[in-house]
């Protein structure tokens, strides 16, 4: 006697099966997926754009970059870096500089050239004669997690020569620049 159900054959039990079991790895592998780039964003690398002259002519106004987060968690900044650090300032606002002066170097200018602990530095990025030597017009000392930075194009930049911006706190350094992103053909 039939009950007007039809049961369920194998094959289409099977094939029900098949479907929860795909959709159920297609949503554990997005879950991975997200999750990953979550914690490349948060702990790895990071997006910054370029704004402004001061770290011409490497770095022009529009560049965006990836920046190297996780390197300075395992070892230090080191001189001609550059890198992005919180603008203390203001909120929310990042500088792109590159690394002149380390903890416990006393940075000076004077006629136009930087020396570090007396010694003239031999800078390539920085060919111009600065004109306004700012706050290291005196002799600058950094602290033991501080940094001294200057943007590449001396004479328009916004950098560690400016009380605003002043010495850089390890704390403050988001990462190192990796590479440009865009645009591709610099």
């Amino acid at each position: 006697m039939r009950t007007g159900r039809r049961p369920h054959s194998r094959r289409q039990r099977q094939r029900r099966d098949y479907i929860w079991r795909e959709l159920c790895y297609f949503f554990l592998y997005l879950g991975a997926a997200v999750l990953m780039v979550l914690f490349l964003i948060h702990f790895v690398v990071q997006r910054a754009d370029v704004y402004g002259r001061s770290m011409e002519p490497v770095l022009y106004h529009g560049d965006i970059l990836a920046v190297d987060k996780a390197t300075y968690r395992f070892s230090p900044p080191e001189r001609f870096d550059i890198i992005v650090f919180c603008y203390r300032m203001q909120e929310g606002r990042y500088y792109t500089k590159r690394i002149i002066g380390l903890p416990g170097e006393t940075v000076q200018i004077i006629d136009g050239f930087v020396y570090i602990d007396g010694e003239k530095l031999e800078d390539d990025a920085g060919t111009e004669r600065i004109e306004d030597p700012g706050r290291a017009g005196e002799p600058v000392t950094l602290g033991e997690d501080e940094y001294f930075v200057l943007g590449d194009n001396r004479n328009f930049s916004s950098d560690s020569r400016d009380p605003d911006v002043g010495n850089v706190k390890k704390e403050e350094i988001i990462g190192k620049i990796w590479f440009r992103v865009w645009p591709v053909r610099r």
